[in-house]
């Protein structure tokens, strides 16, 4: 039987190669992260992206209806009998003209690919359908991650939807309420560590290793393999044209690793004509990708300047400092794909910026504003598109696809905060010393009688330009043809 898929290590002076077969979270050689890389002459790859538009015909079929496995050409390491799919990635591009007008883009450039309508409310379900797939492949039965959230209640949603044990390990008060009770929901053992998110990843791991245990987080690299669909469902949307720009929140950095990854590989199949740019946005709290890079850290053709990362990290710790943001899902001071995310930037011709906290639930109400509901993560991408316009590395003009990484009931006390006052969960957080609310939409108290209830409503005065928005016509929502 012809080989198809292998795992191979991402460090060019080892290149060590493993069996599929094999639970592996690192080369064992040097111990670097490590690729699914493919002999893609020993299986049919599609001579043209549009051959996937015929399974939308079959979507009784659930590898079909999957948003990641209708693709499945394109990350073939399993037997179609072992795959494990519960419908994820029935999610959409949405042409936001709205709020495209509101912060300066042309009419229809501005998309926003919503992750939030997946199983479990986020991204995530993406990489896990991948991972519990070869979970099964290789007969584990008990699966564990380190989680500020979403991780966890992806993980698990899919180990009880398919018969596996879930074990989550959470950081002390680094998990919005919205997530930690799926994981509760779905029967999932929920360990508390005392620490952040970065010492419940040294911690699982550890522990992995020693029980036995199938880690589900994004070191994992079939996790990453699921995540590059999401790509693959924004040129669906676009007519298969690469848009100019994505813009993606950056935490453990394992999606702009997986959009690198699934741009290069369609560039060398000859499946798409250009490769879009990349945008990775951090939390001024949780930044360590946006300073090693400003600073000069780069892929350098995979031999990587481990000694300058390692420096930081020691800065870090001899100065005490942990990652902070109100987006819990990005607030990891030591992401694990990093070096992935420096290959994606390279391929990409990327770039990083960084936003506040005061910023993100800014864009996060203005996103929320004109028609969709995101966590904090999610609006990192807003609010660095805006700072990316204002400093014209991104032009008005070009055509850009935010990724929307999770629902807005994922952490509806940040919502709830932001638009009241009332402090509960984020009571840890500075907030006190900033000015929210720009946008505040605070619910008004008013007494039980009629013309008080009236007097609060209102004269039918509404304008929606006093609102920053605008009714657009047929003219300005673009015509995307298949």
């Amino acid at each position: 039987m012809k080989t198809v898929a292998y795992q191979k290590c991402i460090n060019p002076r080892c290149g060590a190669t493993f069996d599929v077969g094999q639970t592996l979270t690192g080369c064992s050689q040097c111990g670097d992260l490590l690729d699914i890389d493919y002999n893609w002459s020993n299986t049919a790859v599609p001579k043209s992206l549009r051959e996937f538009q015929n399974r939308w015909q079959n979507r009784r079929f659930p590898l079909d209806f999957s948003g990641v496995w209708r693709f499945r050409d394109l990350l073939p390491f399993a037997a179609d009998a072992m795959i494990c799919t519960i419908g994820e990635g029935q999610t959409f591009l949405q042409n936001a003209v709205c709020l495209g007008n509101h912060i300066g883009m042309w009419p229809g450039q501005l998309w926003l690919q919503y992750e939030g309508m997946n199983p479990s409310g986020s991204f995530k379900d993406n990489g896990m359908t991948a991972a519990f797939t070869h979970a099964r492949l290789v007969g584990a039965r008990r699966v564990a991650c380190a989680s500020t959230g979403n991780t966890s209640a992806s993980l698990a949603l899919y180990a009880s939807s398919n018969g596996f044990q879930g074990i989550v390990f959470i950081g002390s008060g680094k998990i919005a309420f919205g997530k930690l009770s799926q994981a509760l929901d779905y029967g999932a053992r929920t360990l508390q560590i005392d620490g952040d998110f970065d010492t419940c990843l040294m911690r699982v791991r550890e522990v992995a290793k020693q029980l036995g245990l199938y880690l589900m987080n994004s070191v994992n690299p079939f996790r990453l393999e699921g995540q590059k669909s999401i790509m693959y469902r924004i040129l669906e949307s676009l007519s298969w044209e690469s848009p100019d720009w994505i813009i993606v929140p950056g935490g453990n950095l394992g999606n702009c690793s997986a959009f690198g990854k699934a741009f290069s590989e369609l560039k060398t199949l000859g499946l798409i004509k250009r490769i879009p740019r990349l945008a990775v946005i951090n939390a001024e709290g949780a930044n360590t990708l946006h300073q090693l890079y400003t600073a000069g850290l780069r892929w350098n053709a995979g031999v990587i300047d481990d000694a300058r990362i390692g420096a930081y990290y020691a800065e870090m710790d001899g100065k005490g400092i942990h990652p902070y943001t109100v987006a819990s899902a990005i607030e990891i001071g030591r992401p694990v794909n990093l070096k992935k995310a420096l290959r994606a930037l390279d391929v990409m011709d990327g770039v990083t910026c960084e936003v506040t906290d005061h910023e993100i639930l800014e864009a996060k109400a203005l996103i929320g504003r004109f028609g969709l509901g995101c966590e904090p993560a999610s609006a990192a991408t807003i609010a660095g598109l805006q700072r990316l316009l204002k400093s014209q590395i991104i032009s008005r003009s070009e055509r850009v696809a935010c990724v929307l990484t999770g629902h807005g009931l994922k952490d509806p006390d940040a919502t709830v905060y932001y638009h009241t006052g009332i402090n509960t969960k984020l009571a840890r957080t500075p907030a006190a010393e900033e000015t929210w609310g720009l946008r505040a939409n605070k619910p008004l108290r008013v007494a039980d009688d009629l013309a008080a209830i009236v007097a609060a409503i209102g004269a039918d005065d509404f304008d929606s330009a006093a609102v920053g928005g605008y009714v657009p016509t047929a003219a300005d929502l673009p015509f995307v043809e298949y």
